[in-house]
């Protein structure tokens, strides 16, 4: 079977199609949109590596030892989802359901990368899904930090 080997490229087009994105909305700007378009990224990103694993881990020789980090993969990647649908659209922004969003989706990827670094050593798709869950956890981490305060 080939490997597939993905490249920078990948990464440099989803950056170019958000950047764009942020850019070519029509209202006003926002201190935090390089934070916005990292955390909507990650997101993207996280989203389908637990869409990925999830799948990968039905296909495990040992599926009842994999029940737990299926759910959790399950649960992150719908979080992710629904976490960059919201970043994406600009117009009118809710900080307080943005922010409690943005939490929600830290709070995921924190419980599917310790559920999958559990797996790491025995499963390649649970160690590469736990650095992408790391990675967008550190991007909300980062939105949250850049998002006004409300109240």
């Amino acid at each position: 079977m080939a490997q597939f080997h993905p490249t920078e490229r990948t990464g440099f087009v989803m950056t170019l199609v958000v950047g764009k994105m942020i850019a070519a909305h029509p209202g006003p700007g926002a201190d935090f949109d390089s934070a916005l378009a990292t955390c909507i990224e990650e997101c993207l990103a996280c989203f389908q590596a637990c869409t990925s694993c999830a799948d990968a881990c039905t296909a495990e020789a040992d599926i009842a030892s994999m029940v737990k980090c299926i759910r959790t993969d399950l649960d992150c990647a719908d979080t992710c989802a629904a976490c960059a649908a919201v970043l994406s659209r600009r117009t009118d922004t809710d900080l307080t359901v943005t922010r409690t969003l943005v939490e929600a989706c830290l709070a995921s990827c924190v419980a599917c990368a310790v559920e999958c670094e559990r797996h790491a050593a025995h499963h390649e798709h649970c160690r590469i899904c736990a650095e992408v869950c790391r990675r967008c956890e550190q991007a909300c981490r980062q939105l949250l930090a850049a998002l006004p305060k409300v109240g």
